[in-house]
């Protein structure tokens, strides 16, 4: 099946991008893999989540949150406000659910891409040409799950990764190991514990824990004030409010939080009550698993426990490199943007990418704008030459 040219196309997700090229008259389509718009949020978030940033943070371009709406939204509410952007910008005409892009490549002959997407419910392969591709997928679109833990596929218990676990009550009065201390183990811990499970979170690495409070000031801080000292402002609020987190297990890099989201991988936990229950005892911490026997799992501290169910809240990577073809300067090997910060988003051919250099909606709504301008602009000055 071959489908008419298209201005753009934009696989797999990413409404925010449409709004803006809608703004500016510029045709496109989207395809989307699942049946709806916004699936992680739907199928794979838990029931407890909330957005981890005050929700000026969390808004795509064009239509900001009700002044009603909590500072911080849960994830009901914040797919109530993604349904609503749909709706408000007839976004709906413009998407393909159950496409499974599987090729995109540059035809330099036809200075086109070409993209072959298979119709998940026809079977059929459909093919698209477009002159500029966005690559608006994100970071969270495959589930990692951990190859170096003896014993695991052997584990005699409930093994399920995170994108698995809707709520804590579903394992009320059983032993559970959440194994990832960040912010989706932290708050699925804190969640089980509330719900009468008995909850042991496995923390290997180092990690920085802030309040949402302190990590909001750091928020507004950083746009005037060196990064340096903006870190050495959190940590030392951070002091001044949980004191020292070592002697719970939680030991903190030698590197500010600030530092390290802008530079490496790894982000601050914001904390939604786990770390009061590890005071309190209610949640128990544990380092590196050496190995699984049965339903007893073995530490690197020479302990050893028992556990009826593992959650494995060790998160996600992109999946780009699988179907992207050719391209060797916008995305790199993670499925990442490889620019850094500003100048992420633009690559060659009319290639863009929204989303995918860790700064969250936010980053994601900047994206979108300078990709929307930046098309506009060339095919304005193309139509300015031929006149």
């Amino acid at each position: 099946m071959i489908t008419p040219e298209l201005g753009m196309i934009m696989p797999q997700f990413g409404f925010e991008n449409q709004q803006c090229l809608t703004s500016k008259l510029i045709p496109f389509l989207l395809l989307d893999r699942q049946d709806c718009t916004a699936p992680l949020w739907r199928y794979h978030a838990y029931h407890s989540l909330h957005l981890h940033l005050p929700k000026q943070y969390c808004e795509l371009p064009l239509l900001p949150h009700p002044p009603s709406s909590p500072t911080f939204l849960p994830c009901t509410e914040f797919i109530r406000y993604l349904d609503n952007y749909v709706v408000a910008f007839r976004l709906e005409h413009h998407i393909r659910f159950r496409r499974r892009v599987d090729s995109a490549e540059f035809e330099s002959a036809l200075a086109r891409w070409r993209v072959l997407a298979a119709n998940l419910e026809t079977g059929e392969v459909e093919e698209y040409e477009a002159r500029f591709v966005v690559v608006a997928k994100g970071e969270n679109d495959e589930p990692v799950l951990p190859t170096g833990i003896v014993g695991l596929d052997r584990f005699e218990g409930l093994a399920v990764h995170s994108h698995q676990f809707r709520t804590g009550k579903a394992y009320q009065g059983l032993d559970v190991l959440v194994v990832g201390c960040g912010n989706s183990g932290m708050e699925i811990a804190c969640d089980l514990a509330e719900c009468g499970a008995r909850a042991t979170i496995v923390v290997r690495s180092k990690v920085h824990l802030v309040t949402r409070e302190i990590w909001r000031i750091a928020l507004v801080a950083m746009k005037i004030l060196p990064f340096s000292w903006v870190d050495l402002i959190v940590l030392t609020l951070c002091y001044m409010w949980m004191g020292n987190t070592a002697k719970y297990g939680l030991h903190r890099p030698s590197k500010g939080p600030l530092y390290l989201k802008m530079n490496t991988l790894f982000y601050p936990v914001v904390d939604a009550g786990t770390f009061s229950k590890i005071k309190s005892g209610e949640i128990e911490v544990f380092p590196e698993i050496t190995a699984i026997e049965g339903k007893n799992v073995d530490f690197v501290n020479g302990k050893q426990r028992r556990f009826d169910a593992i959650i494995l809240a060790t998160g996600y990577r992109s999946a780009v490199k699988k179907w992207l073809k050719g391209d060797n300067f916008l995305i790199g090997d993670d499925g990442m943007a490889k620019q850094r910060f500003p100048k992420h988003w633009k690559g060659n051919n009319g290639l863009y990418c929204a989303g995918l250099v860790r700064r969250g909606i936010y980053g994601l709504a900047e994206d979108a704008i300078s990709i929307a301008n930046d098309i506009s602009n060339i095919l304005q000055n193309e139509e300015q030459k031929e006149v």
